[in-house]
């Protein structure tokens, strides 16, 4: 219920913020709420992925880019997602997220997340996204990156999101290490 409710905020927020470029960067502030802790008392590193969600979101939105893609039935699904974290946000801090769009291949968006609090970095993510029709059809990011009015300046990506992407591939095709019996 938490994150539907931060989902209709950021919605509703967007209206009224500035536009941002659909590669970003976009900012989205948020809150630590009571429900986003764990047993040690600071946001849980689950809700941090939530929250990307939501700065995706926030972007999509507020760069026009999520109203071309719903009128053609197009939509975002994750891939892969990896996660850095420097610094606990307790409870009812305040912090900002920062998305951005680090650049893309044939088949996919690379996405990353910085939340800071009081002028400090406290967590750091790479989300990789594919985007699907309807029926299940794979879209390009070259179809995507069609939809925006203008020229857009395609961002080398850098070598490590290549590496960490490739690798992030052979670990889900890769056969499962037999394990020692215990006994």
């Amino acid at each position: 219920m938490n994150m539907l409710l931060r989902l209709l905020l950021v919605v509703l927020k967007s209206t009224f913020r500035p536009r941002v470029d659909p590669l970003g960067p976009c900012t989205t502030n948020l809150r630590v709420s009571p429900t986003d802790l764990d047993l040690l008392g600071h946001m849980n590193n689950g809700v941090y992925f939530s929250v990307f969600d939501l700065g995706r979101i926030d972007l999509m939105l507020r760069s026009g880019l999520l109203r071309l893609m719903r009128s053609r039935g197009w939509h975002a699904v994750v891939t892969n997602e990896t996660g850095s974290f420097r610094r606990p946000l307790r409870p009812f801090r305040a912090f900002t997220l920062r998305t951005r769009i680090l650049g893309w291949d044939e088949q996919h968006f690379y996405l990353e997340h910085r939340v800071t609090s009081e002028g400090r970095s406290t967590t750091t993510a790479v989300i990789q996204l594919r985007f699907l029709a309807r029926d299940g059809e794979r879209i390009t990011p070259e179809r995507i990156v069609g939809l925006l009015p203008g020229p857009v300046r395609r961002p080398e990506l850098p070598p490590w999101v290549l590496e960490w992407s490739k690798a992030s591939y052979e670990h889900r095709s890769a056969e499962p290490a037999p394990r020692d019996s215990e006994g």
